[in-house]
């Protein structure tokens, strides 16, 4: 029965009946609704929990709010997918140069105004930041965004579901090769040009030059993220 009425509020939530951060009716009124009792309501919570789809406040007055999930809230198990077939970062990076050169075309040719502002304002978090050691996962941000703002829900899920792998590779790498200073700036810099460079192809509504571009870049980055541990398995960045 819980996993009926968790299945109903489910369908509500992707509906758009129920919106992200409203609070579900007290649980008095579920309880009527649906005609369970408290505990078979509360499993019903816990599977929604478990889903990523509500926050429960437990305690007076408690309840249950909707919190429409992201990519990452099924990281973990695409993640486990990926170890058990034994995917390598050089296959993950592979997919990656399919789907985000093509995705920086089709946002410089068919982006809207406010898409290309929004790339904008990626860029400038990214500027702030590039003597600083959160650069790298701002990175990572920007390359997910191209292909969020290029508009295929699809394939902006795919690669935020990516995004936290190749942010622990990158971690491992600097924490296992660090440069110096002057090289981490020096890098930081080079790639803020490339950033620099896409976002102004965008703005300039280059679709193939964009492309080009951008399967250079990542063609160019592509020693310095993995620095010959391109053979590394995903279940060694994960568990």
């Amino acid at each position: 029965m819980a996993d009926l009425v968790a299945g109903r509020i489910r369908r509500s939530i992707a509906r758009g009946e129920i919106g992200d951060g409203e609070w579900l009716p007290t649980e008095p009124q579920l309880m009527a609704e649906f005609g369970v009792s408290r505990p078979t309501l509360r499993e019903a919570f816990r599977l929604l929990e478990a889903d990523s789809l509500v926050s429960i406040r437990r305690g007076p007055p408690g309840g249950a709010r909707v919190t429409v999930p992201g990519p990452e809230a099924a990281a973990d198990q695409f993640g486990m997918l990926l170890t058990l077939s034994g995917t390598t970062i050089r296959d993950l990076y592979e997919a990656r140069m399919v789907i985000e050169p093509a995705a920086a075309r089709d946002l410089a040719q068919r982006g809207n105004a406010a898409a290309g502002r929004a790339l904008a304002d990626e860029l400038e978090s990214i500027r702030a930041l590039v003597g600083s050691a959160e650069f790298g996962a701002q990175t990572v941000r920007f390359h997910r965004r191209i292909v969020e703002l290029a508009g295929n829900k699809t394939l902006a899920a795919v690669i935020g579901m990516l995004s936290e792998i190749v942010t622990r590779q990158l971690a491992r790498v600097y924490d296992e090769t660090p440069d110096t200073a002057a090289d981490t700036l020096a890098n930081n810099r080079k790639a803020l040009r490339a950033y620099e460079k896409l976002t102004e192809l965008v703005e300039a509504r280059d679709g193939a030059g964009a492309e080009r571009f951008w399967t250079r870049h990542m063609k160019a980055a592509r020693p310095h993220l993995f620095r010959g541990e391109d053979e590394t398995q995903v279940v060694d960045l994960l568990y």
